[in-house]
């Protein structure tokens, strides 16, 4: 029998746990010619999700547990526990349940055609509309700007098969941009589409900071444009100042005594070279950023404990 290895993460979805590993197994069961387990990494939640992991672990020996020493973010630690799956195929899914566990099977049909990348899009979603909008716009730039093509509407939702696995592990990636690597190491894909769900409990873990590091992680990670942009800037502003300071100086020596420069085009013109010169500078600091990040090397996550694991990787922190 194959075997498929469902991969998610959690910080604080106590509420939502539950429901999420009954349907993934409801799901499974329009499955029988499978085997599966799960791999749910948890980012040190405070408000009880890891006594119940335990307890669902203890009740169901496919529910593997990964108990991370910190709260290692949305980015790292499902990375993290993907990089060790070990079935045939692996289904990443958020726990928060705005991804249906119940287009799993279709998933797993699309992979059996022959498909090693199955992604889930979403061209309808039950959020906020404003954000996604925001979002929807992100993918178009994102994917203009990009030197391979990018998926939209794409969270990292979907089944990757154990060859497209084993390629991510030869990355090495420290802070990754899934779903640009998605995109960049390629295999046979297509996309199933779906739509994303409200939240049915819980306040969504993400704001105004973890998406912009997201979003600039994708730009930095899969384009240059926004550093040629800078240059190209520099050189199309000092010829627009070169004619404006020429312009200037026939208007002056043309009617010298009635034409009075002032100081107003000099304030205006510091500043906005002022404003241009921060942008790019920022835009700088988020390659450098990533070039440190790289240079650190650090792991993806430290792992306190894991439960249902081979007894080997069953030894917690304090034991070793």
């Amino acid at each position: 029998m194959k075997k498929i290895t469902v991969v998610s993460s959690c910080f604080n979805e106590v509420e939502n746990l539950e429901e999420f590993c009954r349907r993934v197994r409801e799901a499974f069961e329009k499955l029988p010619e499978y085997e599966f387990d799960m791999i749910i990494a948890d980012n040190c939640s405070s408000d009880g999700s890891r006594d119940l992991l335990r307890r669902l672990a203890a009740e169901d020996h496919r529910i593997k547990v990964i108990l991370n020493a910190g709260n290692y973010g949305h980015i790292r630690s499902p990375y993290n526990a993907l990089l060790q799956a070990d079935g045939d195929a692996a289904v990443m899914i958020c726990s928060d349940l705005q991804e249906p566990p119940e287009l799993i099977p279709e998933l797993v049909h699309r992979w059996e055609e022959g498909y090693r990348v199955v992604c889930a899009v979403k061209p309808q979603s039950r959020e906020n509309p404003v954000m996604f909008r925001i979002r929807c716009f992100y993918y178009w730039l994102l994917d203009l700007f990009s030197e391979l093509p990018q998926l939209h509407n794409f969270t990292g939702f979907g089944l990757y098969d154990r060859r497209f696995i084993e390629a991510l592990r030869r990355y090495h990636e420290p802070y990754p941009y899934f779903r640009g690597l998605v995109s960049e190491i390629g295999f046979r894909r297509i996309e199933v589409p779906y739509v994303q769900e409200r939240r049915k409990h819980g306040r969504t873990k993400n704001n105004f900071f973890t998406l912009y590091d997201m979003a600039m992680t994708g730009f930095v990670n899969h384009t240059k444009l926004p550093l040629r942009l800078a240059a190209f800037s520099g050189l199309i502003l000092a010829f627009l100042s070169l004619l404006t300071a020429a312009g200037y100086l026939v208007y002056k020596l043309l009617y010298w005594d009635t034409f009075q420069l002032g100081l107003a085009p000099l304030v205006i013109g510091l500043f906005f070279f002022s404003a241009v010169q921060l942008i790019f500078i920022g835009v700088i600091g988020e390659y450098i950023g990533a070039i440190w990040t790289q240079v650190k090397n650090r792991p993806l996550a430290i792992e306190e404990e894991k439960i249902n694991f081979d007894d080997e990787k069953e030894q917690t922190a304090q034991d070793k």
